[in-house]
């Protein structure tokens, strides 16, 4: 039978406390790294439900000709982004960037709301004219509306709520 010694333990009990203590560190990161984690969906996905509600996802589409609604009285601002299959109403409050116009792509990061709506924290315009987010490219690619250049109402489209 083996006996273990005095520093047979010591160095058991130094090699246990790196082993949780490496697992501890792997632990908080993943935590940390699954919160910050900011997944891409389009509208036809949102409807679908594959976004969670209430966790941070990212929104990518076109901006609905004629959906742009702004509050006289705030800085709120309604509008829906659609991928020419499906709309999501979108709602921002906050300076829309430069280049933020009707018909062209955005992408904006939020939340879903209850009430299906998209309750949006930041939004990100395209920067030129052949830019659209490769993410919303890569899903778009057979797309009549995509390959148009420009999104026009939806066919598909549901009556959403005004201001």
């Amino acid at each position: 039978m083996i006996t273990m010694t005095q520093t047979h333990k010591k160095r058991l009990s130094v090699v246990l406390l790196i082993v949780i203590g490496v697992s501890a560190s792997v632990a908080l990161a993943l935590t940390a790294l699954n919160q910050n984690m900011n997944l891409f969906y389009t509208p036809t996905q949102i409807k679908a439900g594959e976004a969670s509600m209430g966790h941070m996802i990212r929104l990518g589409g076109f901006i609905e000709k004629g959906s742009v609604q702004r509050a006289s009285d705030s800085l709120l601002v309604n509008f829906t982004v659609t991928d020419c299959d499906h709309t999501v109403l979108v709602q921002y409050t906050g300076i829309l960037p430069d280049l933020f116009r009707e018909g062209q792509g955005v992408v904006t990061d939020g939340r879903i709301q209850a009430n299906g709506t998209f309750k949006a924290e930041t939004v990100l315009a395209k920067h030129d004219e052949n830019y659209v987010p490769p993410e919303l490219a890569d899903t778009l690619k057979n797309n009549a509306c995509y390959q148009s250049g420009h999104a026009q109402k939806s066919v598909n489209s549901e009556p959403e709520s005004k201001l």
